[in-house]
């Protein structure tokens, strides 16, 4: 297990990550979202054991990362910002993992490698910035971490093989007990992968929560009525978004799906549609409940 307890990291002047707590069980997907400068980048390296945390701890496994080797074999990290030895072929870098990593799968590398029509002969630097990508994901998978950490998991990389990476690592997860953490500015990259998701902005940690709770706990009705009214009628009701034109109001819920529904049909309504929620909109109307605007907060590409 990971677990973060009133994690700090500053910078001069400036609080990358101020306070955060949180606990990221074993064998899930969990996913990080914010804008830039959120912290996204600083945590997972602070998880990873590049940086040692200005204050609070983090620890894998009750152990601290940072200096510490043998913890740091159960961890590949893919950063946003790629480094490859100079000159260096997948083949190369694929040695120097095997090195490091006791459990680095060769056979896995050369079909992952043949899978994403990679040659592991030619220097990387002659690779495109997806391809690039691509190599270190074949190079972190192959290594067969316990955990696996990857930032901007899905940058510059085309549809075909944003699915390949994301069906590799539900694998990895599923079949090794793996946990992965995944980074993106992206709610719809991370919507289908993952179990858990938290929201970083401004250093702090604003939301977190399982995605399929999250998903359920929220939904909107739309509705409709032949006699004048306004949000008072729905007394009683958790909202946190109401919103009318002419007769009809959108209103978004928070609670039980039958019990609000029986109350509303309890009034007698003309038009009654109980409509899902995107992820996204989750979040937004979440965010507004806490005082957020979600464009202020989260930038979705």
């Amino acid at each position: 297990m990971i677990k973060a307890t009133a994690l700090t990291k500053k910078f001069d002047d400036f609080t990358a990550l101020d306070n955060i707590s949180c606990s990221i069980p074993n064998g899930c997907i969990y996913g990080l979202v914010g804008s830039n400068g959120a912290g996204k980048s600083t945590f997972l390296r602070l998880i990873s054991g590049v940086y040692r945390p200005d204050g609070g701890s983090v620890t894998i496994d009750d152990k601290e990362v940072f200096e510490n080797p043998e913890a740091k074999k159960h961890i590949a990290f893919v950063p946003d910002e790629l480094y490859f030895l100079p000159g260096s072929s997948m083949s190369r870098m694929a040695s120097l993992h095997a090195a490091v990593y006791p459990d680095f799968d060769m056979e896995r590398f050369s079909f992952l490698a043949d899978a994403f029509k990679l040659d592991t002969k030619k220097s990387l630097n002659t690779f495109s910035k997806g391809m690039r990508r691509q190599a270190a994901t074949i190079l972190a998978i192959s290594s067969k971490p316990d955990y696996l950490l990857m930032d901007e998991t899905f940058d510059g990389l085309d549809p075909v093989m944003r699915n390949l990476v994301k069906s590799l690592i539900c694998e990895d997860v599923v079949e090794r007990k793996a946990t992965a953490i995944l980074s993106s500015h992206s709610l719809r990259e991370l919507e289908d992968t993952c179990d858990q998701l938290a929201l970083l902005h401004k250093g702090g940690l604003v939301f977190e929560s399982d995605i399929v709770n999250l998903k359920t706990s929220l939904f909107k009705i739309q509705t409709a009525f032949n006699y004048d009214y306004d949000k008072n009628l729905f007394a009683g009701i958790d909202m946190l978004h109401f919103s009318k034109h002419g007769s009809v109001s959108n209103i978004i819920v928070r609670g039980n799906r039958d019990v609000t529904i029986s109350r509303m049909k309890s009034l007698n309504p003309i038009l009654l549609d109980v409509l899902p929620l995107t992820l996204e909109e989750v979040f937004t109307y979440e965010m507004e409940a806490l005082g957020y605007t979600f464009q202020d907060v989260l930038e979705v590409k």
